[in-house]
């Protein structure tokens, strides 16, 4: 199936708010569109399958250019997630542990005090929806780089690359609640819409029709890739980061290249590092409540909710926890990787 040629593809919006207009996409673009099997979207009218998996228009946009345009440097570090899975925590860590002999966690002119970790780690599929060949800024030698886009969509180049890639995963029943509260909030600022009743939303997810779904392709792949070859990929889970986060992050430091030394160890460098990224630092902080996200258009305060684990609880019937552990269990069985 032919694509959209690079020349066609955008108009070059620059944040969420504006690709949801109708003339952000070329014709071109729209009859690739219509080509696609589609479903009701979460957010835009309508989500397409590509390859396997269903994307908001922006998305598949991004993902195109990227196939055309990214460079892969032997350097990059990317930080992988399916959506509201700990994204903006990850990043935060990642800064935060990349660029800590330059900047101490306990200085209150880290960047983290006044950047949102989003504005300081872009995402490949919005820089390259918004621009053919964004530029990426070197933090300490890397480029520091995110993405939702599940491992089939990424260029091979990526995976032949010596860069590595940290991914993120979260138990499903948090990840859709949050994604949930999430939509329904960019639903109403964004497009002025009522807010998706969860019965409608956990459908969807259930049947894997969520932007970059299905869930289980998305992190079965990544699994899979850290199986094959755990040295270009390290998988962390969410839950075990919160019950042990400072093994966990020495087992990222590790993994990067950056270990931390015994000094940084005696001086309290992880425990430092831990405290300003944690979610009751970062969604305190003034730049996370009312300075408004370049990518979305929004203020910053609807990335920030609870971060707690188990909270799925409090939203799905008893009938809901069973239909999505089934499909758990039956999408997870022999891979050995258990959620």
């Amino acid at each position: 199936m032919a694509t959209p040629s690079e020349n066609n593809i955008s108009n070059s919006p620059s944040s969420l708010s504006q690709f949801l207009q109708e003339n952000s996409y070329t014709e071109e673009f729209r009859e690739f569109l219509n080509s696609l099997p589609k479903e009701t979207g979460w957010l835009t009218p309508d989500l397409y399958n590509y390859k396997g998996f269903w994307l908001e228009p922006f998305f598949l946009q991004g993902a195109l250019t990227i196939h055309q345009h990214f460079q892969p440097q032997d350097s990059d570090i990317i930080l992988s997630t399916f959506p509201k899975s700990g994204t903006v925590w990850l990043k935060a860590l990642a800064f935060a542990l990349i660029t800590r002999k330059q900047f101490l966690a306990e200085q209150e002119t880290h960047p983290l005090h006044t950047n949102n970790p989003h504005d300081l780690i872009p995402f490949l599929e919005l820089s390259y929806a918004a621009k053919e060949r964004p530029d990426f800024a070197l933090t300490n030698g890397s480029r520091l780089l995110a993405t939702h886009l599940p491992v089939s969509l990424l260029p091979k180049s990526v995976w032949e690359s010596k860069g590595k890639v940290v991914y993120l995963c979260r138990n499903p029943k948090d990840t859709v609640v949050s994604f949930w509260h999430f939509m329904n909030k960019l639903r109403s600022e964004l497009r002025g819409l009522e807010a998706m009743p969860f019965p409608e939303a956990f459908d969807s997810y259930c049947r894997g029709v969520c932007n970059t779904g299905p869930f289980w392709d998305h992190v079965s792949e990544y699994w899979k890739e850290s199986l094959e070859n755990p040295g270009k990929v390290l998988f962390l889970k969410y839950e075990e980061m919160k019950k042990e986060p400072e093994v966990h992050l020495r087992r990222m430091a590790a993994f990067l290249g950056c270990p931390f030394s015994e000094e940084e160890e005696e001086c309290g460098v992880v425990s430092g590092i831990l405290r300003l990224c944690s979610f009751e630092s970062l969604s305190n902080l003034e730049v996370n409540k009312t300075s408004v996200n370049g990518d979305l258009g929004v203020e910053n305060g609807v990335l920030f909710r609870k971060g707690k684990v188990g909270d799925w609880s409090n939203h799905m019937t008893e009938e809901m926890a069973r239909r999505l552990d089934q499909i758990v269990q039956e999408k997870f069985t022999g891979t050995g990787l258990m959620l």
